[in-house]
């Protein structure tokens, strides 16, 4: 199972959207906090360049926002 990591905050709608198509297709993921947590939002601009949520990270792939035909091919669905 891949590993996914998703970047984001409270307010994202992109960001909810992207959690709620992980959790209907069953996947496990590590939500991150970037407006509660300094240290991981300094980790996500440094691994982006950028400042945009959500960042959804799939084992060693990075995609800056959500796009689901993206994740899906990232996750060989």
């Amino acid at each position: 199972m891949a590993k996914i990591t998703i970047y984001s905050t409270p307010t994202c709608t992109y960001c909810q959207l992207a959690k709620q198509f992980f959790t209907e297709n069953d996947m496990e993921y590590t939500e991150i906090d970037v407006a509660a947590d300094a240290d991981k939002r300094t980790e996500m601009i440094e691994k982006t360049g950028q400042m945009g949520v959500p960042v959804i990270e799939i084992d060693d792939q990075v995609v800056v926002g959500f796009d689901e035909g993206k994740v899906r091919e990232m996750l060989g669905m």
